[in-house]
């Protein structure tokens, strides 16, 4: 598909590689609708984007919450006129040890069932009811070709410290599958990215000593930035023969 006849939902719109994804297909002359939690982050990426020959559109969007996705992908379509993309994009971190002894006092933690559901909620739940309501408007309206891109993550071959992250993002991977077979009847590909270490503002938040400890173990000796990611989701909107699989960009770190 050409990038500037896509019409695209992009979750997770108001910072890190979601604004990126969207000025980078604004550049192109997409028609792109951004969604987050974050309404004033979402107003920054709508004026980013202006000076781009696209037009990205803005609303308030927590992918957790059922009825408001619905109510979003309609109102996506209307604004630009049509949809036959999605970049399943939003997410949270949460993380902790599932079991955790204190050293001093040797009182024992647990992952709270908060922490598990917040993470699964966003990361799982929001983005596979974004991508159902998505493609069922696509084909509803008889749209083809479509495309959807789900991010997964390096994490999902499992990483200590990140239980309910793993299990999302394992889950997408094995998803993409699926709703590539499920989806192929009606002409939309599915395709993910698997990222490792981004400098986004979620990675910032991250405590440094692991952060750092992650970084001086990738290969190419440098955190990965938003514009790599870009180029592996480019490739997926683009390239009509790719489906159902999952691409690493992670600089070849191991977790």
């Amino acid at each position: 598909m050409k990038l500037s006849e896509l019409k695209c939902i992009i979750s997770g719109g108001a910072q890190g590689m979601g604004r990126h994804f969207a000025l980078r297909l604004s550049e192109a002359g997409a028609q792109v609708a951004i969604g987050d939690v974050n309404e004033a982050g979402l107003a920054e990426t709508v004026e980013l984007t202006k000076q781009g020959p696209g037009k990205v559109h803005a609303k308030k969007l927590n992918v957790a919450d059922e009825a408001e996705v619905g109510a979003f992908v309609e109102w996506a379509h209307g604004a630009m006129g049509g949809l036959n993309a999605v970049i399943s994009n939003a997410g949270i971190l949460r993380d902790g040890l599932l079991v955790k002894k204190d050293r001093e006092t040797g009182a024992i933690r647990k992952l709270s069932k908060e922490q598990w559901d917040a993470v699964i909620g966003v990361n799982l739940t929001g983005a596979t009811l974004l991508v159902r309501d998505a493609v069922a408007k696509m084909v509803e309206t008889g749209t083809k070709p479509g495309v959807v891109v789900n991010m997964s993550s390096i994490a999902r071959h499992g990483n200590r410290g990140q239980s309910n992250y793993t299990a999302a993002k394992s889950a997408l991977a094995a998803n993409t599958v699926t709703w590539s077979r499920e989806f192929g009847a009606f002409g939309i590909r599915v395709g993910a990215i698997a990222p490792g270490m981004i400098e986004t503002p979620m990675t910032q938040g991250m405590n440094q000593k692991a952060r750092d400890a992650l970084v001086a173990a990738i290969p190419v000796a440098r955190i990965g930035l938003p514009e790599d990611i870009w180029l592996g989701v480019k490739f997926i909107l683009e390239c009509d023969y790719f489906n159902g699989r999952t691409i690493d960009i992670d600089g070849g770190l191991s977790m």
